[in-house]
């Protein structure tokens, strides 16, 4: 890991380290309300909370990491379904994990909340663990 303990640039480089626990399906929750991009079409700001669920195979992402990851999307234009995609496609690739969820709740603009969600599974049994024992929390599937 190159990013942790040095100065803070935005990066698209996402960091993962070994996952102490391979043979267990465990969700990891990432989740901030200070996301910012622009609008690719207006150059305003866009502004969101982005939550991120996966459930690690081999690798965990470096938290730091993925700050500063999302940090570069600050002064980029994107609209919310493409860049919430990408950050799927990207942590996907740094990860490979067993399934992951993204979620952009973009705050209103223009009288219109937008939320978007967008998932990747490699091993089904992940998935289905994870949403039965949200089922059993809630009395709702997620």
């Amino acid at each position: 890991m190159s990013i942790l303990g040095n100065p803070a640039q935005p990066s698209k480089k996402l960091e993962a380290f070994p996952n102490r626990a391979p043979g267990r399906f465990y969700l990891v929750t990432l989740e901030t309300s200070e996301f910012t991009c622009l609008c690719p079409k207006t150059g305003q700001p866009d502004f969101a909370t982005i939550r991120v669920q996966y459930i690690p195979d081999a690798s965990v992402v470096e938290s730091k990491s993925f700050k500063l990851y999302l940090w570069s999307y600050r002064n980029e234009g994107a609209f919310h379904e493409h860049v919430v995609n990408l950050i799927l496609d990207d942590l996907v690739k740094a990860l490979d994990p067993h399934w992951c969820r993204v979620t952009g709740i973009f705050n209103v603009r223009g009288g219109i909340g937008i939320t978007v969600e967008t998932e990747h599974t490699k091993t089904a049994e992940a998935r289905r663990q994870w949403l039965r024992q949200s089922v059993e929390k809630t009395g709702e599937p997620e």
